[in-house]
């Protein structure tokens, strides 16, 4: 008998496989879920910026509608949206109660409005994400476009 072909040397080749393919998995699902935590923490942090901007927006208004008229103009800013088309027209309307609570919030701070600025953006981001099959957050993603190498 060949020592190569001895039952503990043929186990331990199968141990090292099955630690191989181990190791493997966990890095793809650990790959995964880092990918997850970052879309996470990036949506996150432009949640915070837009709703800051359409706060300061709304703030800075006098009524209701012209409120409401600042933070979809500073919405339309922050996307690059220079021109109105149906998607955006749709999309600005559906977002429109999200100031109006804000507005609401502010302007009475002791008589929290129904439904409060969190409970319009989440029901915002809920009617985007099923109507445009993916979070409303995508759309601030900053694509830069490949630029050639030149070597002088």
């Amino acid at each position: 008998m060949t020592p190569s072909a001895m039952p503990f040397l043929r186990d331990l080749e199968v141990a090292a496989d099955h630690a191989e393919i181990a190791e493997s998995r966990f890095r793809q699902e650990a790959a995964q879920r880092i990918a997850a935590l970052e879309a996470e923490r990036a949506f996150a942090f432009r949640r915070l910026n837009v709703m800051r901007t359409v706060t300061e927006a709304v703030a800075g208004a006098p009524g209701e509608d012209e409120a409401v008229a600042a933070a979809l103009d500073a919405v339309r800013e922050k996307l690059g949206w220079a021109a109105d088309s149906e998607p955006h027209v749709e999309v600005l309307a559906h977002f429109a109660p999200v100031p109006q609570a804000i507005h609401r919030s502010l302007a009475a701070p002791d008589d929290p409005p129904e439904p409060s600025p969190q409970d319009a953006l989440v029901e915002f981001e809920r009617w985007y994400a099923d109507e445009r099959r993916g979070p409303f957050w995508t759309l601030f993603e900053q694509r830069m476009p490949e630029t050639p190498l030149v070597d002088f």
